[in-house]
């Protein structure tokens, strides 16, 4: 049977032509639009940043960021760094996950990093060249906490190995930068031949330890090395020795490694462009940079064994092998006088203290018992002896009794004693017969004077005896002459 041709309408070729030229339109805004968007800069990078607290983790990447951050947060920060590309005009954000110095955190890493994420990640440790003892500890530990995330991941193992054999590509392929500096970075588009590139084989000592994402070594604070130096004593030894480990573990993870300082904004625009060069695929042009200390720069498959044995022809006092801790000592901590405020004690409670201690001691003998047997008791015990000195300057009983010298005997230290207090009584009141002021008072000191002269030896209590009945008889006689009435003129 003949096919049945169908009459067509005069305006339905029209409108078939209108569809087709329809369908034509959206066809080539849809290539475009898929043209343009694999061209575009791409999202979802992450930047993972691992370091001990006050290494300088968020101040270095507040500083690339354009902003004066000064607060620290806690637990996991996050930040982001402004990507543009000037050839495209296309701008984007790059994640910045900061982990806290504490590996109490590190469990947090979960909101940062999954499976899906893991291939676009870069990881930065921070090591502290202030303190320069601690860096490759912090390194081992943060690369270590990394490690056991990822094997968390549970990510299948084809996807592993392929995110390895990229990382050894990566290092491979890599040749020395065009001397053409560029002005800002952009994007690197392929060249002809590019695969058919001759790779060199691994050194036995590189990607040991791949991660299977790029890992950068940020050494912050590198305005410290001539702190180190004046303060410390460190000489260009301890630095090549510092610069020759961070370069092995560098090869082990197939790092690039890079000395900056946000003090004197040292490196820090070559740090930024080469984290877009590794992430956004940016054309990088810097090469390496070995010769200033404080100012390292080596970018990721530059580096070799054989590069770094020329640091090793420097070291004299040490051997390229020795322990990293045995050489780069923590110097000894200076106490400072005033670090810790003294606070005075309260009064009360400072004689309340005493009370007590006073209370728990022992009683003592009083001081008038154990100075002079003239200050005791009438119930103690006084020694019987012989003659002491006198001492006739004081006119106080109690003055003139002075302390018996040790050397003599009790009995005359007794003597000198009773000696004294007689002899300050009769010197004592005022205008009576014995008083200093009284006529008869020269004649006793002359008398006892006299004979202590005579006798060669202080007076006794014989001698005041002697003196005593002398003035009573003396007394008797001046007033019976007083009592007798003066002669009258018959008389006479």
């Amino acid at each position: 049977m003949a096919p049945v041709l169908e009459k067509q309408l005069p305006g339905a070729a029209d409108n078939n032509n209108e569809d087709e030229e329809g369908q034509n339109l959206w066809t080539e805004i849809l290539s475009e639009v898929s043209t343009t968007s694999s061209s575009k800069l791409p999202s979802g990078k992450n930047i993972l940043l691992f370091g001990e607290d006050g290494s300088g983790k968020t101040a270095l990447m507040a500083k690339l960021q354009g902003t004066d951050h000064n607060k620290r947060g806690r637990g996991l920060e996050y930040l982001y760094l402004n990507v543009h590309d000037e050839d495209r005009d296309d701008l984007t954000r790059c994640s910045v996950w900061i982990l806290d110095g504490d590996l109490y955190h590190k469990g947090l890493l979960k909101f940062a990093v999954s499976p899906q994420s893991l291939p676009n990640c870069l990881a930065v440790f921070v090591a502290d060249m202030s303190r320069p003892w601690t860096i490759m500890e912090s390194l081992q530990k943060w690369a270590s906490v990394l490690r056991d995330h990822v094997d968390k991941l549970k990510i299948p193992p084809e996807d592993i190995r392929e995110m390895e054999q990229n990382m050894v590509k990566a290092f491979q392929e890599y040749t020395e930068p065009e001397d053409a500096a560029q002005s800002s970075p952009q994007r690197r588009a392929p060249t002809a031949g590019e695969d058919e590139a001759v790779v060199l084989p691994l050194g036995e000592s590189t990607l040991t330890h791949n991660l299977g994402i790029p890992v950068l070594i940020v050494c912050t604070k590198c305005d410290a090395v001539g702190v180190l130096e004046k303060e410390h004593d460190f000489r260009d030894e301890h630095f090549d020795f510092i610069q020759s480990n961070v370069r092995r573990f560098c090869l082990q993870y197939g790092a690039g490694l890079i000395y900056t300082s946000v003090k004197e904004e040292k490196n820090l625009d070559l740090l930024y462009k080469y984290i877009v060069h590794k992430m956004y695929d940016f054309k990088f042009t810097s090469p390496a940079l070995v010769v200033e200390k404080d100012a390292v720069f080596i970018p990721c498959g530059w580096d070799n064994e054989k590069k770094i044995a020329i640091l090793h022809e420097n070291l004299t006092t040490v051997r390229p092998d020795d322990p990293f801790e045995d050489f780069i000592t923590m110097p000894p901590v200076r106490k400072l006088v005033h670090d810790k405020e003294i606070n005075a004690e309260d009064e009360q409670v400072f004689l309340m203290k005493q009370q007590s201690l006073l209370s728990k001691q022992p009683a003592t003998p009083t001081r008038g018992a154990t100075e002079s047997p003239g200050r005791t008791t009438s119930g103690s015990p006084r020694p019987a002896g012989r003659a002491g000195q006198p001492n006739m300057t004081s006119s106080s009983p109690m003055a003139a009794v002075k302390k018996p010298d040790p050397n003599m005997k009790a009995g005359a230290a007794n003597e000198g004693v009773l000696a004294n207090f007689f002899n300050s009584l009769l010197s004592k009141k005022t205008g009576s017969p014995g008083s200093p002021g009284s006529p008869g008072s020269g004649a006793v000191g002359a008398g006892v004077q006299g004979s202590a002269k005579k006798t060669g030896q202080k007076p006794g209590l014989t001698d005041v005896q002697a003196e005593l009945d002398r003035m009573t008889r003396k007394q008797d006689s001046m007033v019976s002459a007083n009592n007798v009435p003066p002669p009258t003129g018959n008389e006479a």
